[in-house]
């Protein structure tokens, strides 16, 4: 039943309310507004029917006080009168009355205006209801249209508006930009649902280390971005990071992969490396390059990276000092050893080389594979393959250079080396090789191919 709160200071009138009434509804009476308001600050009603002309408080500073409570600012009410006149018509719709009743009560058209008030009421609930619910429908929809679905995280152009929108409100803060390092490794060892399912970890671990108002991203792929609000600190952000890199190099340590992953960050601020998503992206960018190319697994500012060259550009030097400073960081006497992505640069700076000179230079790639009375496993595959990098490292002259192209093949290029030589040189290895490793499980193949400017000519293939 509906409950009716009716206010009124003549007994006689709470009596005939009530009688008419509590056929269909619940009727709580009280003499005064001071009763109404007590009894709402834990009562609960559907409708009032409020008496205009009461002592000490009436009606229409009732209905102002009750409208004050915050649950009752909408509630419907109906003024009870004896003056049916334009004056008091007018005061009741001033003080957005639902209606009025005039006294003495005629019961059917007391019940009639009741009615048609609680049905209205309750259409426009529903309404509410309606309108609530395809409010979320389409906010689900265009949030959905917003978020990575693997991850749950913004996608990349939902992510440039946010950044812009907040540096535009004078935001400062910073882009970072993370990189899972050998991510590919996982899919290829492990397959694609142990890949997602370390994507998906990855983002847990974001979402731990961000405040409310980051703005956590995954571009595509091992890449994310997070814009990390109102922190200017680099103390703070370089904790922020290598927290980050600490938990999820933890958890993939957890998920026993032997794939040797890491994660390598770049770290650009507002508004000193960019005022835009598109600069800081870009900054951030070259500072997780510069991660890479140093050892991945760290973090590294932009502005550190400026400083860095900016110093080195103030700074006078002859050929013979920048000779030695360049050559510190290569002080091995065996084979170059590259990631691929930078061997393929020195692949085509020698095919310019071959152009030039006609110097006779071989490739050789090694192919591991499993003998056929034994299982082949990852972490067997791995342990062959550091143990043949390691062979070709003690093998070879400096001028030679190889990298792992795959989770199974690994690639040298000998300089200087004719089809012969480049034999004995792949047979020097493979002994090497046998020497260090006696697991018995792994078979190495390797195919030579002699190089010329045009890339590769000439097969011949040993095992």
């Amino acid at each position: 039943m509906k409950t009716i709160l009716v206010v009124d200071d003549n007994e006689l009138n709470l009596s005939t309310a009530e009688k008419i009434l509590s056929d269909k509804y619940k009727v709580v009476p009280v003499m005064n507004g001071q009763q109404a308001l007590t009894y709402l600050e834990n009562g609960e009603c559907d409708i009032i029917l409020l008496d205009i002309n009461m002592p000490d408080m009436d009606g229409f500073e009732a209905l102002r006080r009750i409208r004050a409570i915050g649950q009752y600012a909408g509630i419907p009410v109906i003024f009870l009168t004896e003056d049916i006149n334009a004056e008091t018509e007018m005061g009741c719709f001033n003080e957005e009355a639902a209606d009025f009743i005039a006294k003495p009560f005629v019961p059917h058209v007391m019940l009639s205006r009741i009615s048609r008030i609680l049905e209205l009421e309750d259409l426009r609930h529903s309404l509410m209801n309606m309108l609530e619910e395809k409010t979320r429908e389409v906010w689900d929809i265009k949030s959905k249209a917003r978020q990575d679905v693997l991850t749950e995280l913004w996608n990349r152009a939902h992510t440039e508006e946010m950044v812009n929108s907040l540096i535009e409100a004078g935001t400062h803060g910073a882009l970072m930009m993370i990189d899972i390092d050998n991510f590919k490794s996982i899919n290829d060892n492990y397959g694609h649902i142990a890949g997602d399912r370390t994507l998906k970890m990855f983002a847990d671990t974001l979402r731990k280390f961000s405040a409310d108002g980051d703005v956590l991203c995954r571009i595509g792929g091992d890449e994310f971005i997070v814009f990390v609000k109102d922190v200017t600190s680099k103390e703070e952000l370089s904790k922020r990071a290598s927290d980050m890199i600490s938990d999820i190099c933890n958890k993939i340590k957890e998920s026993e992969f032997e794939t040797n992953n890491s994660i390598s960050i770049g770290i650009a601020q507002t508004p000193e490396d960019g005022t835009e998503f598109t600069k800081l992206y870009n900054s951030a960018d070259k500072a997780l390059y510069y991660v890479k190319q140093n050892g991945k697994n760290s973090y590294h500012f932009f502005s550190d990276k400026i400083q860095a060259e900016n110093s080195r550009s103030g700074r006078t030097v002859d050929l013979k000092y920048l000779q030695d400073l360049m050559s510190r960081a290569d002080t091995g006497s065996g084979a170059y050893q590259l990631d691929f992505e930078s061997f393929h640069h020195v692949y085509n700076f020698i095919r310019r080389f071959i152009d030039r000179s006609n110097n006779d230079v071989q490739t050789v790639l090694f192919t591991v594979s499993e003998n056929p009375d034994a299982e082949l496993d990852a972490a067997e595959t791995e342990f062959a393959l550091e143990l043949l990098e390691k062979a070709i490292y003690t093998s070879l002259r400096r001028s030679d250079v190889s990298t792992r192209y795959s989770s199974k093949q690994l690639i040298v290029i000998l300089m200087d080396a004719n089809n012969e030589n480049g034999d004995k040189v792949a047979e020097r290895i493979m002994e090497n090789f046998n020497k260090l490793y006696t697991g018995g499980k792994i078979h190495i193949d390797y195919g030579i191919a002699r190089m010329d400017s045009g890339g590769i000519i000439g097969k011949n293939k040993k095992d």
